[in-house]
């Protein structure tokens, strides 16, 4: 019993390491951005692009080395993830490294799935869990852009940068899709189970 309070406490805990390391992650999204598209320093944007990389994997790491794992965590680096995402595409379409249409689609299925939030709330849940796909999705994606940014030059390693940097962008938006529609399956689901709600968690 001792050590399930202790998860419980350290489930609910804010100020942990991989916390701190998200936050300054998600700092660096309006960074990026700026870099992008006011002075078009396209190499400290990709600096800024692996280091969040970096971090994305260091704080996962750190939660479970360190048993931080966190209800806050788990909120933050889905929405690191997206904000990245959502302020690469505003960037690279503004630039006109990629089309438009790709620049909405993207936003769209995450516009699509916050509707899906006030019909989980009816069932006790206020997200749905991270599923491999999704995670495959996002991951395709975090390589599409930095490649797809390098590939807007000149040269060989520009031209290779730019196919790999397509090739992962396409394989990305179609899981991202399909990660979302099923997402929105998993809704209906629990919407028609009438008995099926989230557990209390004792202390919350």
């Amino acid at each position: 019993m001792e050590q399930q309070d202790d998860e419980v406490a350290v489930s609910h805990r804010v100020l942990t390491i991989p916390n701190i390391i998200s936050i300054i992650r998600l700092a660096g999204v309006p960074l990026f951005l700026w870099l992008v598209l006011v002075p078009e320093a396209d190499a400290w944007a990709l600096a800024v692009l692996f280091v969040s990389g970096l971090t994305d994997w260091l704080d996962g790491y750190l939660a479970r080395k360190l048993h931080q794992t966190s209800k806050l965590g788990a909120i933050l680096d889905p929405v690191a993830d997206r904000l990245y995402i959502l302020s690469t595409v505003i960037g690279l379409g503004m630039r006109d490294i990629i089309p438009w249409w790709l620049a909405v689609l993207l936003p769209a299925r995450d516009a699509f799935l916050w509707c899906l939030v006030p019909f989980l709330r009816t069932r006790g849940y206020s997200s749905l869990p991270v599923h491999f796909l999704g995670k495959a999705a996002t991951a395709n994606l975090l390589y599409a852009f930095p490649l797809l940014l390098l590939g807007d030059g000149t040269g060989v390693l520009a031209t290779l940068a730019k196919v790999f940097g397509w090739a992962f962008a396409i394989w990305g938006t179609g899981l991202y899709w399909w990660a979302g529609l099923l997402y929105a399956w998993q809704v209906r689901k629990l919407l028609a189970d009438h008995d099926r709600r989230a557990p209390a968690l004792d202390g919350g």
